[in-house]
């Protein structure tokens, strides 16, 4: 029998490497539909509660913070939950509070709404990166970059959503529930699936080996190409909207399509990810990534208008975008038996980035010099070259069934 055909084990859960893949995909599209929707409205929420640029950049830095703190709360949801109990669990977090941030009568409900995106967010990253970590040992072969690719096409498809809402007149409050609407339906969606080598119980596995230091210096060039990702990520991802609508003098209807055209870009990329990888090696891909993504982005410094700017966008997307899981999945099998808590160390590389890209490039805005912040992260592809030749990793190979940690596990699954 192939062993992607659903068996009943005794938590009453299916056996099915494929049901996983498809409920990490799903959990990776709403992950990918809450965190746009967020970005793509700054605009319109700024004006809508009358926020100041300075409050703005406060919020996108609060979203950062809270989420290297989420990560960590993922890390103890999913040791005692499993990762597909706080995937669901972060996801709807992560709806009720883009409901309360496009309802929010006043800045101090919004701040607290962003606050709390930014723990779910946070949670929801190490649940979902821990998930397709275990998937890719199960099947043995690169298959991180088709989650992200799924996380792209929900970017997407909530920019075009925010862009047709503001079409459309509806208030930020319409299209955000909508949003949330689309996040809480995906994490519905998402089945809970054992992998096949999961069926030996909770104590059955072994314990997990500690860290060690040796692991965090193992860990800095992929931390340091993920900071650079992230700066480049948030810059792009949390800015580019109020970059076409202050700097570029574009409408609330064509500020979300940069983001829009970036995330069609990393979608593009993402596809290709897998098999431009088992091709070229990772070294090659990591190089060309990074040079691309830098001529980009000093694209968009000197856009002229707003469609130069929206096309320089899409082809930072395409460059960058193969960067972020070829990093996650390298760290991941640094040590196979502890993938879940060397990815929330990860995670903290993550947030670095994103905050500092946020913050730097909200108060370049705040005092109207865009255009130099996208210029600044172009010169960080060198230390993307510096740290590409780390990126050959081992090929995958299926692990034992007595080898894979409790994460790898649907959910806990009691005896009996």
């Amino acid at each position: 029998m192939s062993c992607t055909a659903p068996i009943r084990v005794r938590a009453g859960h299916p056996v099915s490497k494929t049901g996983a893949r498809r409920g990490a995909t799903l959990a990776f599209a709403a992950q990918g539909v809450s965190v746009a929707a967020v970005y793509t409205t700054v605009p319109a929420v700024t004006e809508h509660l009358k926020l100041a640029p300075l409050v703005t950049t406060t919020l996108m830095v609060a979203v950062a913070l809270t989420a290297g703190g989420g990560s960590f709360l993922g890390l103890a949801a999913i040791r005692h939950a499993g990762p597909v109990a706080t995937m669901r669990g972060a996801l709807l977090t992560a709806a009720a509070a883009l409901v309360l941030i496009g309802w929010a009568p006043g800045e101090a409900t919004a701040i607290c709404a962003y606050v709390v995106f930014g723990l779910a967010v946070g949670a929801l990253d190490v649940g979902v990166n821990a998930r397709a970590a275990a998937i890719e040992r199960a099947y043995g072969r690169s298959v991180f970059g088709s989650f992200y690719t799924a996380w792209s096409v929900g970017g997407v498809v909530a920019a075009l959503l925010t862009a047709g809402a503001a079409r459309l007149e509806w208030p930020v409050a319409a299209g955000l529930s909508a949003q949330a609407g689309i996040v809480l339906l995906l994490a519905v969606c998402v089945r809970t699936h054992a992998l096949p080598s999961s069926s030996a119980g909770p104590s059955d596995s072994p314990a997990q080996p500690p860290l060690g230091r040796r692991l965090w210096i193992r860990l800095i060039p992929f931390g340091l190409v993920l900071l650079v990702v992230y700066v480049v990520d948030s810059t792009v991802s949390a800015w580019s909207a109020v970059y076409l609508r202050r700097t570029l003098a574009a409408s609330l209807t064509v500020a979300p399509l940069a983001y829009a055209a970036y995330q069609a870009g990393t979608v593009i990329g993402r596809v290709a990810t897998d098999r431009l990888v088992q091709r070229f090696g990772g070294v090659a891909v990591v190089r060309t990534a990074a040079l691309l993504a830098a001529g980009a982005l000093a694209g968009m410094a000197t856009a002229p208008s707003w469609p130069f700017a929206v096309l320089a966008a899409g082809v930072v997307g395409l460059g960058a975008s193969v960067l972020a899981p070829l990093c996650l999945a390298s760290a991941a099998w640094l040590r196979p038996a502890a993938s879940e808590a060397v990815l929330a160390r990860l995670n903290l590389f993550n947030y670095a980035g994103v905050l500092t890209g946020g913050a730097v490039s909200g108060l370049l805005g705040s005092t109207g010099r865009f255009r130099l912040a996208y210029a600044a992260p172009a010169a960080l592809a060198v230390l993307v070259l510096a740290a590409a030749r780390h990126f050959t990793q081992q090929p995958p190979r299926p692990a034992r069934a007595e080898h894979f940690p409790p994460f790898d596990r649907a959910d806990p699954q009691p005896l009996g």
